[in-house]
């Protein structure tokens, strides 16, 4: 009954504030519309979490750039050790692990590898009868060693040939001598992986090495995503896609090693589906140079955030001018993302703030129309920090990305405490924000997904439209993450074919016409390289 009385009240005043959010419209889009959007995330930035599958044929897998693993001597029956995470020698002395007992791979080939510690560091060793220490910022041929695995036991060798052993004085050195056993000897050490949770384009590329991870994108690329895709979009009422690319993309056909060219080209593609359906792009530069939040969707190869020192701000603002001067006076261009959820964590608002500024610019300097978008940073920020920034003069709009998910706020809540929290706690939020003298709003991340466990098909499609309603309300519109995902309720196309997320009938649905038909007909004859 409270939820129901809830709903009624809350009905009333969005029914007032609908009036009011009615007279935004995004410049672009047919009609007094806005932006009704849906991301295609996984496709030309890989998060293996969408489609795990891509991963399958990597030779261990388990042991891919950013995994974290701890060693345990087999005969002392102790940990190995880089003290203070380390600066100093390694030993083999602790009973139990933890930080500065945890190592984390950069992977070099398939049983190739550099150890970094939790300060940064290399383990290293001189050859034969030396010491590991790890003492070594930047990795190369002493900080490389080769893994031999039987199970969850390995081998530790240097480039030289030299298998590294714990000894009796609690020492790691590289004397061992002959070839060892797998029983319990001195060069034998127990490894457990602790953390192996990044997959995206870094640990694919060098996972499988440069020539078969090419095939694999490619057939990924151009399967993933087609143009029977904007077809059901269309039909679906969206008017937009947000796409999301990586840094490397400006480097297209032959980026910078690991990545893999051919991500421009699918751009190109989706580009002209989208024209030919009446559907406007949104650029989200997904991933930075260095990485902005340390995530697999930003190409991180270890976890760790490497932006924004300088270099890798001017190196992600050419990226914003390819971007701009390649699509700019694209008919399907609706606006340009600067950067994805960058870490409030580790990304200072003043360097944000002074990269927003100079991208706005950028995009101005191809555009006066193309939306400018900034998004909110993750974590401890609020969204009125880039209210109060005066970053540009026109056509700003500042991104949230709402999930009732990844904080242990929402771990334990009913369905109907979710629902709630949509009608109470968001719709505030955004309706403080359409008031706000600045920039519009954008959802640019939802999903109909939560913590609920054994939700029935009525409880999504409440939560659904819940959502819907107070988010159709924000100034600049939204957008649904994601298109396609092996997570069913991830999936667009799947709620949409199963009913669980109801759209009632579409503002958005436009007459096929002939200028419709044409568009489709000039996009296959391009795409056949006709035109």
């Amino acid at each position: 009954m409270d939820l129901v009385l809830s709903k009624w009240v809350f009905a009333f005043s969005l029914s007032c504030w609908l009036i009011f959010s009615a007279s935004f419209s995004v410049e672009g889009l047919h009609g007094d519309s806005k932006v009704r959007g849906v991301n295609l995330g996984g496709w030309l930035v890989v998060e293996g979490w969408i489609k795990p599958s891509l991963f399958d044929g990597i030779p261990n897998g388990d042991m891919l750039d950013g995994t974290q693993v701890q060693l345990k001597s087999v005969t002392l029956q102790k940990y190995v050790c880089a003290e203070f995470g380390g600066g100093a020698d390694v030993s083999v002395n602790r009973d139990a692990a933890s930080l500065w007992e945890t190592f984390t791979f950069w992977r070099v080939s398939e049983s190739e590898f550099h150890f970094r510690t939790s300060e940064g560091q290399f383990l290293t060793c001189d050859g034969e009868g030396f010491s590991v220490s790890a003492t070594v910022k930047s990795p190369s041929t002493a900080e490389t060693f080769e893994i031999e695995r039987k199970n969850s036991r390995i081998h530790i060798k240097t480039k030289s040939g030299a298998y590294l052993q714990a000894t009796s004085e609690n020492q790691l050195t590289a004397d061992y001598p002959g070839m060892p056993g797998w029983d319990d000897n001195a060069a034998t050490f127990e490894m457990t992986i602790v953390a192996n949770n990044l997959h995206g384009d870094y640990q694919l590329a060098n996972g499988y090495g440069h020539d078969r991870a090419k095939e694999v994108l490619k057939r990924h690329r151009n399967t993933f995503i087609t143009i029977e895709d904007f077809n059901f979009l269309y039909r679906h009422g969206i008017n937009t896609v947000r796409i999301p690319v990586g840094w490397w993309i400006a480097f297209d056909p032959d980026p910078p090693a690991p990545f893999i060219g051919g991500s421009l080209e699918a751009l190109d593609n989706a580009f002209s589906w989208a024209q030919a359906y009446n559907i406007k792009c949104i650029i989200d530069l997904h991933a930075a140079p260095g990485s902005q939040n340390g995530m697999e969707h930003s190409a991180s190869r270890d976890g760790s955030t490497n932006w924004p020192p300088s270099d890798n701000i001017s190196q992600t603002l050419h990226v914003i001018d390819f971007l701009a001067s390649r699509y700019a006076r694209h008919p399907a261009l609706l606006g340009i993302e600067l950067l994805n959820e960058p870490s409030a964590a580790t990304v200072p608002l003043d360097f944000l703030v002074s990269y927003y500024k100079q991208g706005y610019q950028i995009v101005r300097k191809y555009s006066s129309i193309a939306y400018v978008i900034m998004c909110q940073r993750i974590g401890n920020a609020d969204p009125l920090e880039l209210y109060q920034a005066n970053i540009g003069s026109h056509n700003v709009v500042v991104d949230l990305h709402y999930y009732n998910l990844f904080d242990t706020f929402f771990v334990n809540m009913s369905s109907v405490d979710n629902i709630m929290f949509i009608y109470k706690s968001r719709e505030a939020q955004l309706q403080a924000l359409n008031s706000a003298n600045g920039p519009l709003v954008f959802i640019g991340e939802w999903v109909n997904e939560w913590n609920v466990t054994n939700g029935s098909q009525k409880d999504y499609q409440d939560f659904g439209k819940a959502q819907l309603e107070v988010y159709n309300a924000a100034s600049f519109g939204w957008a649904y993450w994601t298109l396609k995902n092996d997570r069913k309720h991830w999936d667009f196309e799947w709620n949409m074919r199963n009913d669980y997320l109801q759209f009632g009938n579409s503002p958005n649905i436009q007459i096929f016409d002939s200028s419709l038909l044409l568009g489709l007909i000039c996009t296959w004859l391009y795409l056949h390289h006709i035109l």
